[in-house]
């Protein structure tokens, strides 16, 4: 069948935004000058039409007639000495093409039988070579996990074959080294659990399908099952109770009055007003990120708005958030293990597919970080999260009954995300992206973002009876955990595909994206398949409960899988930990004072750790919805930094949702005990510091930790200690959480990289008038600066100023909670008092880094003093949480305002702008504003740009 190409660029003269972005990468990046300008140009195939009906689709779809050309079946840039384009491998399905495919039939096109786009770019420059074009494909423009060079036009754009047949595994009869051999790249699961699964065919005198292996594999996988978290743990040959229960059981004593839902749904819920609730969730994907950035960051996006759809019967997401963990992008390829990506290039990647999906969805992008260390070279902590609202009368999870039907709504199914769940519980090696390259999937916001509308409608309709997404594991863990406690019949060949030639073990763990499974009653079918229909979403029936407690799925009338509820949920083996705590052997070095103050001063707040995010959140959409009242950045110029972000989701209602977070994967390198702490204080001082009452916060826990040997065990048990006894100090309950515990690289040279562990707390939390909140910008000069919050300066380890001296340092800051509880109560009734003008927590960079940025926001200047006899340099870049720098009018009397709480007044907000800093009445140094925003800014700005003045280029597309 004929394929016709339109290939659509800006016309010459004018600029072309993609082209301008890749030649800052190819300059900036790859170092590479040679190329003097790059343009771009979208290629559109499609097979079944003609050239007349092209015609019609380039004019009335593709190109805008004012600034754009296009040609058709020929080349439309014919000047440059190179032009290459590049193209989705065959079978990752493009996002684009569904949407081309339905624009071109809404257009009257129906003899439209496939579709696909590619982009092509043209190097322009007299000194090019093919080694510098070769560079910049392989490190920069093609992902060979899913993208490659065209060379030659297709003969089809269609994807055929015939379904594969399911095999019997011959299990049986396996030694273990052939067991071992089976699990290796593919089920990763320990011997003893397929012993397991052996006896369990053993008794019932059978071998097993290749889809009942796979599906045991996904539901026993580390990161369905939490294997780990749930093991009996050994400790210094004392065994202590699992990590989960340690959590769970915190939380059930904290017994706290507004969580309604926590540890057995999709996300986490608390009562919000007037018989709302809100409900959040964080999860990581950092494996799939690690070998494709782009789809990989959307597709957790993706998949933590479906936690939030799926929560209860049907929540709104109103929320998304990002926390990332990089290597500095500077890194030398060298240093790069093998099989690992450019963190340069992962940076960039990562930010644009959460910006792509958010954005796309209508989602706001509204809080967030990222942090940068060198052992994150090997892979990247990728943190995603998401907050929605739903009526407290549908906030718990559901349950379906037998004879309940279950319908598969939105995308279709396809060979992306294979193996997902269980490539995300094995460590990570040099031959990760050649054997897990489908377990990568590209997201296509704009499917689920119909799927959201239609799973709102039908809930608001009071047709969902359960719901769930299709996430890691796809079909097998959606449907299998939907029917546990019932069990239910899976009619397989009925389900959607993308192109035919899957086996059936394919389709059933498949994790394409935007699919939600939806339990109904069969009375309310054809009302939800209506709803469906009207917003052009694809329902299906796939399977009914049943209530036998089996798990049978067929496949056009074969029995391909048939186990009992029972194994497949509780058969795994419990496993038996060992784990070994030793304090690291480090040292508080000897750091001579600075001579050069302002150079210091300057560096910090150039630090990779302290630096500006500006031109990242600059790309996210933080406003959509209308609900944004405290957006991430905010003052006279809109360029200084807030601590967390405040929403009003209900439309009239000064009713408002707090959402913030702490993470810091430095200190819990060096006792992961006080780094946790850390991490938790830093999450509650930022709601604390907008104005949230610290009685009205729950908190989600995601630990992503290096492969549980005994050593990361005991590191991992003294985390979960700090956050059991962080709950019972404050009261504050997590109420939901995550573990990725594959955060290990392998090489085979034996190179062996534990990527940092991070404990990443997220908190939110209501606040009934969101009038009573503070922003961090100064508001005027003249007024005093006060410190709040109790600090030991001789806890420096981890700190930006001891990495800036090229050291690590033993002790890290320690949080006394019951001194925190206090200050944070503190703070809260002051706010809502009124008697505070300006808030900002101290974090990375100390007191000197949050007075630099309290001064960017209110384009004021600050005089401060510091008290005689004080280390000056570890008095400015000290990092204990929990501690607050607050503006307050020069007729406040802080003795009586904060009585009983820790304080010192420091000095004053000026009309200089300058930071100027004095002690003992000797000036340590007067630093221009200009200079320190400078530096700030700097770092990302050479990476990204200047905010708002383009966007990384769409992969692919």
């Amino acid at each position: 069948m004929t394929i016709v190409e339109i290939r659509v660029t800006n016309r010459p003269h004018l600029p072309d935004p993609v082209g301008e972005e890749v030649l800052h990468e190819i300059k900036y990046a790859l170092g590479i000058n040679a190329v003097q300008r790059v343009r771009t140009a979208k290629v559109y195939r499609f097979e079944g039409i003609d050239e007349s009906k092209a015609q019609l689709l380039a004019e009335k779809l593709l190109t805008e007639a004012v600034f754009q050309d296009y040609t058709i079946n020929g080349p439309i840039i014919k000047d440059a000495p190179v032009v290459v384009e590049v193209a989705y491998k065959p079978g990752v399905m493009n996002p684009e093409a569904a949407s081309l495919m339905k624009a071109a039939r809404d257009l009257g096109v129906e003899e439209l039988v496939a579709a696909d786009s590619s982009r092509e770019y043209a190097f322009y420059g007299s000194d090019i070579n093919s080694r510098d074009i070769e560079i910049i494909l392989n490190r920069l423009l093609v992902n060979a996990t899913v993208e490659r060079v065209v060379t030659e036009k297709p003969a089809t754009l269609l994807i055929s074959g015939q379904p594969g047949r399911t095999e019997i595994i011959p299990l049986r009869g396996m030694s273990d080294a052939e067991l071992m051999e089976l699990s290796r790249d593919r089920l990763f699961l320990n011997l003893e659990e397929m012993h397991a699964i052996q006896d369990y065919f053993k008794a019932i005198g059978r071998d097993p399908t290749d889809c009942e292996i796979e599906t045991l594999a996904q539901t026993w996988s580390e990161h369905c099952g939490h294997k780990t978290f749930k093991a009996r743990l050994l400790v210094d040959g004392r065994e202590k109770e699992s990590l989960l229960k340690r959590l769970q059981d915190a939380t059930a004593a904290a017994n706290h009055p507004l969580v309604l839902s926590a540890f057995v749904d999709n996300s986490g819920v608390m009562e919000f007003y007037d018989g709302w609730a809100v409900c959040g969730k964080v999860e990581t994907h950092n494996s799939p990120s690690a070998i494709e950035p782009y789809g990989g960051a959307m597709t957790g996006s993706g998949g933590v708005f479906r936690d939030i759809m799926g929560t209860g019967q049907g929540a709104r997401v109103i929320a998304s958030t990002d926390m990332f963990c990089f290597a500095p992008p500077d890194t030398p390829r060298e240093d790069i293990p093998p099989g690992c990506l450019s963190p340069h290039y992962l940076l960039r990647r990562v930010v644009a597919g959460v910006r792509d999906y958010g954005n796309r969805m209508g989602i706001p992008t509204n809080n967030g970080s990222v942090h940068f260390h060198r052992d994150f070279r090997a892979k990247p902590s990728v943190i995603v999260g998401a907050y929605g609202l739903l009526p407290v009368e549908r906030c718990r999870k559901g349950q379906p009954r037998p004879g309940d039907l279950a319908v598969v709504i939105g995308g279709r199914t396809g060979r992306d995300g294979i193996h997902g769940a269980t490539f995300s519980s094995g460590e990570m090696t040099h031959r990760t992206t050649e054997v897990n390259a489908s377990a990568v999937q590209i997201g296509h916001p704009i499917e689920e973002k119909r799927v959201a509308d239609a799973v709102l409608a039908a809930s608001e309709a009071g047709l969902i009876r359960a719901i769930t997404d299709c996430g890691a594991g796809g079909f097998s863990s959606a449907l299998g955990e939907m029917g546990e406690k019932t069990g239910v019949r899976v009619w397989l060949e009925k389900v959607p595909l993308k192109y035919q030639g899957l086996k059936p073990w394919e389709i059933w763990l498949s994790e394409s994206q935007e699919r939600m499974v939806i339990a109904v009653s069969p009375e309310n079918l054809e009302h939800l398949l209506e709803i469906c229909r009207g917003l052009n979403v694809e329902a299906t029936v796939l399977a009914e409960f049943t209530s036998d407690r089996r798990l049978v799925v067929t496949y056009e009338n074969e029995t391909i899988c048939d186990l009992d509820m029972e194994f497949l949920h509780h058969g795994l083996p419990k496993r038996v930990l060992t784990a070994r705590w030793q304090q690291p052997a480090l040292t508080d070095p000897q750091v001579s004072t600075p001579e050069n103050w302002e150079e210091l001063y300057c560096q910090v707040m150039g630090h990779l750790n302290v630096c500006s995010k500006e031109p990242i959140v600059r790309m996210y959409d933080h406003g959509v919805q209308g609900s944004c009242n405290l957006a991430p950045f905010g003052g006279v110029e809109q360029d200084g930094p807030n601590d967390a972000v405040v929403l009003t989701p209900l439309l009239g209602s000064p009713a408002a949702v707090v959402i913030s977070h702490g993470l810091n994967p430095v200190l819990n390198q060096i006792d992961p005990y006080y780094g946790s702490l850390w991490a938790a204080t830093e999450a509650v001082s930022n709601a604390v510091a907008v104005g949230a009452n610290p009685k009205e916060l729950v908190l989600i826990d995601n630990f992503i930790w290096p492969f549980p040997d005994e050593e990361a065990l005991g590191a991992l048990d003294r985390a979960v200690d700090a956050c059991v006894d962080f709950v019972r100090a404050t009261g504050m309950p997590f109420i939901s959480g995550k573990d990725s515990l594959s955060s290990t690289y392998r090489g085979d040279g034996g190179e062996v990289v534990k990527i940092p562990p991070v404990l990443c707390v997220s908190v939110f939390g209501r606040l009934l008038d969101v009038r009573r909140t503070v922003s961090a910008d100064f508001k005027g000069s003249g007024n005093l600066i006060v410190l709040v919050g109790q600090r030991n300066l001789s806890e420096m380890a981890g700190s930006v100023y001891f990495d800036l001296a090229g050291c690590l340092g033993k002790t890290p800051p320690r949080i006394n909670l019951e001194i925190v509880t206090r200050v944070w109560d503190g703070i809260h009734k002051v706010i809502q008092g009124g008697k505070i003008l300006a808030c900002h927590d101290i974090s990375e960079g100390g007191l000197a880094a949050a007075l630099a940025e309290m001064c960017f926001g209110g384009g004021v200047g600050a005089q401060i003093t510091i008290p005689a006899g004080e280390r000056p340099d570890y008095f400015l870049f000290n990092e204990t949480s929990g501690c607050f720098l607050v503006e307050m009018a020069p007729t406040e009397e802080p003795e009586r305002t904060l009585v009983g709480l820790p304080y010192m007044v420091l000095g004053q907000t000026t009309d200089d702008p300058a930071v100027v800093v004095e002690q003992e009445g000797r000036r340590l140094c007067s630093v221009p504003l200009a200079n320190l925003k400078r530096a700030w800014q700097e770092p990302m700005t050479r990476i990204f740009g200047t905010p708002g003045a383009g966007h990384p280029r769409e992969v692919g597309i």
